[in-house]
């Protein structure tokens, strides 16, 4: 049987909030068969739990924000996707995640710190069998016309591909690749993705922080560009890291689901609000999907079965 995973015992974090620059708490614990990831804000006066699922999602404005049910005025989580990221790429069906703030913490701006922390506490198996969403036919959502165009598809495909086209038609990044494509039976999440940082222009800087957004980051945990060049002193980890980080993104976005997808996932000039309207879409179609798990785990698409090596 391909068994569900979570992690082995309690390990912790802490660091700021990209955006509220507010010190926060992580505290990730193994959860029961059948939990899902569920964060417990414990800096209220009663904790409030907020199961991640696609219909959480309630804002996606520079990162995916959740709430009970995804009801507007409740209490949130935000900016969720590079940890969710790092438990797609561990195969992590099950987490508790207290957290101390209503952020979760940036650390370098990558997946890797995470992975590093889910690895460190030991990935355990479960007797239960793992299920996963496998998509029948192709969905797709789409944004804009021209210039502007943005979209996002799901194909069948037995295993887990995604694809993603960036254009910011700046010489920075142009420079870089700006097509990367990566198949979990194929690749090393860990080595190929998870060190992909956020990334951001510096002449956002101002108007974001102007909003409350951005507060706190900084070289330390994002790569900045100027008009021309990446201004952090270390350069890029990948010749193509914005591109890849887009990846690490819409792998985290896709987790919300709360189940591993069997599909092709591409996309061009996609987001966090794209990316759950691609969910929505396909869970709105009975006719698109159908849960399925693997009794002889050898029958399983390559690269699930195998637990990821200790760093």
């Amino acid at each position: 049987m391909l068994a569900q995973r979570t992690i082995g015992s309690v390990t912790q974090a802490v660091g700021l909030g990209v955006h509220s620059g507010h010190k926060v708490e992580l505290t990730l614990k193994p959860a029961p068969p059948d939990t899902g990831i569920v964060f417990r804000r414990t800096d209220l006066p009663v904790p409030v739990e907020i199961p991640v699922s696609a219909y959480a999602v309630s804002d996606t404005r520079m990162a995916t924000t959740i709430s009970p049910g995804g009801q507007p005025g409740q209490p949130t989580v935000q900016t969720i996707e590079h940890l969710l990221s790092a438990c797609a790429g561990l195969g992590l069906d099950n987490l508790l995640i207290d957290i101390s703030g209503d952020e979760v913490p940036v650390l370098d701006g990558s997946a890797a710190s995470f992975v590093f922390l889910l690895q460190s506490a030991g990935i355990a198996l479960q007797d239960r069998p793992k299920r996963f969403l496998r998509v029948l036919k192709p969905v797709e959502v789409r944004e804009g016309e021209g210039a502007s165009l943005k979209w996002a598809r799901l194909d069948p495909y037995e295993g887990y591909r995604l694809s993603f086209e960036i254009e910011f038609n700046h010489p920075a990044v142009d420079d870089t690749g700006r097509v990367v494509t990566f198949d979990f039976s194929e690749g090393q999440y860990k080595r190929d993705i998870a060190r992909a940082r956020t990334f951001g222009f510096a002449k956002d800087v101002d108007a974001m922080r102007a909003r409350g957004l951005a507060l706190g980051g900084s070289l330390d945990n994002a790569v900045v560009v100027d008009d021309s060049r990446v201004l952090n002193a270390d350069g890029l980890r990948y010749d193509d890291e914005f591109a890849k980080h887009k990846i690490l993104d819409a792998i985290g976005d896709l987790h919300v689901l709360g189940q591993p997808l069997l599909a092709a996932y591409s996309a061009y000039r996609s987001g966090h609000a794209l990316n759950n309207r691609l969910l929505r879409a396909l869970l709105a179609d009975p006719a698109a999907h159908e849960t399925v798990s693997f009794d002889d785990e050898s029958l399983a698409p390559k690269g699930f079965a195998e637990l990821a090596p200790a760093w």
